[in-house]
């Protein structure tokens, strides 16, 4: 469950600059990946690393190295690669720190929108938008909030009409709900607390099968 906000791993301890580093690589092993999983990854790196969680750290491990201590993440192999790759970008262009803009964060390997928007707001401290994963995007279509296809459209509909005040908070909130009640197959409609308000409440969640021959159709 997200109860721990894996964008908030960093140590409090470490300096401004190092601690924005360590939320990026927390969202960046969280993709595809259990909570608990991630925030045993990052502390990991963090005590286990020579270094600790640094972009020198990161820049002086090799790839086998970061794999051993990021195991079992999901895409392991492919996330330590893209940690190297990152780790040297921000040495050469951002002279040890992250990129303060959700362009500039979205060309690094391994980063997208819903990362990006996160990392604004948590190391940054700015609410440039929503952070819409596929759990955001699965339950807002499902309680009828947006109709669209894929994550960067529901969060340009969401933030078309949602307050900005509740931008940060929706995240958190529906990641949780998405990995206890509203799952992907498998539904607890009669668990939810909203489930008088959702449209969807009881009805079977579509197959990959069921959505291309709905494709087909139209």
């Amino acid at each position: 469950v997200d109860t721990m906000g894996c964008e908030r791993l960093a140590d409090k301890g470490c300096t401004a600059e190092v601690m924005r580093f360590q939320s990026l690589v927390a969202l960046m092993l969280s993709s595809q990946t259990a909570d608990p999983v991630t925030a045993a990854a990052v502390g990991k790196l963090q005590t286990e690393l020579t270094g600790g969680l640094t972009v020198d750290g990161i820049r002086n491990a090799t790839v086998d190295a970061i794999q051993s201590y990021i195991y079992p993440v999901g895409f392991y192999r492919r996330k330590a690669v893209y940690l190297k790759k990152v780790a040297d970008i921000l040495k050469d262009k951002y002279n040890g720190d992250i990129p303060s803009t959700i362009e500039e964060m979205n060309e690094l390997p391994g980063v997208g929108p819903k990362m990006s928007y996160l990392l604004m707001q948590t190391a940054w401290g700015r609410n440039e938008g929503i952070g819409v994963d596929v759990h955001v995007h699965r339950i807002t279509n499902r309680l009828g909030w947006v109709k669209t296809e894929e994550p960067e459209k529901t969060r340009k509909a969401l933030e078309q009409w949602l307050p900005k005040e509740h931008w940060t908070e929706l995240n958190p909130l529906l990641v949780g709900l998405g990995q206890t009640i509203c799952k992907a197959r498998q539904t607890l409609c009669d668990k939810c607390a909203v489930s008088h308000l959702c449209p969807s409440a009881g009805k079977k969640s579509p197959t990959k099968k069921d959505m291309k021959h709905s494709r087909r159709k139209a």
